[in-house]
């Protein structure tokens, strides 16, 4: 009988390597086409093959729980637009960066820029925060062309050819890009710490964090971003991606929350990562197809 090879090689002889080819060949098939046509497309494709996927059941599960109105018509509905939605931002995230969003192309419509101009203009350390809702990979491009220099936490690929992709695509913020994790937070710290400026995605499930209300339901949310707003006392400014039609969009800054500041630290951070929530809550409850509902955000 053949031994089997220890878990740790097949990743990197095997699954690793694979995954980056499938990676890098998907990357370029579908920049191929333009940006309109390669969206509708592979929309198509998802909204017909993912709901028979055995991942869809996560989604459903998730949105009968936040959605308990719904009956099953609706619920399908969700779960098909949401496959949509996804497999639209797969398509076109080839060509992202070529978008003008400087706000005079009709594809991509800003709302809020003062807020980002504040940021970039008060003299202190800033963040942004936002979920994986529309396109989300849509908003690090609004940093340059508003002259803010900032930086984008991740969660890096498992898959050193994945990532080299990933990193390619983004050659234009390579130097920005901090990848989530001990090393990450180090970095993070450092940019603050220096008074420039960070985006996060802060509604993905973690191991560790706080309980904080999802929902209605307690999510483990991390500290990082609270904990940073408050040693800083910087701005935290929400900003949200809309999928409006299409290969279309509208991004929209909001004023700044205000901190907390009761002189108790874990109350401030409970505080502040509630209202947090709320505000990406908020902005799911109003159109619920566009987040992405595979993620474990509640342990399950």
């Amino acid at each position: 009988m053949r031994k089997r090879l220890p878990s740790p090689w097949k990743k990197r002889f095997f699954t690793w390597p694979i995954s980056g080819f499938m990676a890098w060949f998907a990357y370029h098939l579908i920049g191929v086409f333009p940006i309109d046509l390669g969206s509708a497309v592979l929309g198509k494709l998802f909204r017909f093959i993912g709901p028979q996927l055995p991942i869809s059941k996560r989604a459903r599960i998730h949105m009968r729980a936040c959605f308990p109105s719904w009956n099953e018509i609706d619920l399908e509905a969700n779960v098909r637009d949401m496959w949509e939605n996804l497999g639209r931002a797969a398509a076109e995230f080839p060509h992202i960066q070529n978008l003008d969003v400087s706000g005079r192309d009709k594809r991509v419509e800003v709302i809020g820029v003062e807020h980002i101009h504040s940021l970039r203009d008060d003299g202190k350390p800033g963040i942004v925060f936002s979920a994986h809702l529309g396109n989300w990979e849509l908003l690090p491009m609004l940093a340059h062309p508003n002259g803010l220099d900032m930086h984008f936490v991740y969660r890096a690929l498992n898959s050193p050819l994945a990532e080299k992709v990933l990193r390619r695509h983004y050659n234009k913020l390579s130097e920005r890009l901090i990848p989530k994790g001990r090393e990450g937070a180090i970095q993070m710290a450092h940019v603050l710490r220096d008074g420039g400026h960070l985006a996060i995605m802060v509604d993905q499930k973690l191991n560790e964090g706080l309980d904080i209300p999802f929902f209605g339901k307690p999510a483990k949310t991390s500290t990082a971003l609270a904990s940073f707003a408050l040693r800083h006392r910087c701005p935290v400014v929400p900003a949200r991606v809309e999928r409006l039609s299409g290969a279309n969009f509208r991004v929209t800054f909001y004023p700044a929350i205000n901190l907390p500041n009761s002189g108790v630290t874990q109350a401030d951070l409970v505080e502040l990562l509630t209202q947090v929530n709320k505000q990406i809550e908020s902005w799911i409850r109003d159109t619920p197809s566009q987040w992405l509902w595979l993620h474990r955000r509640w342990g399950k």
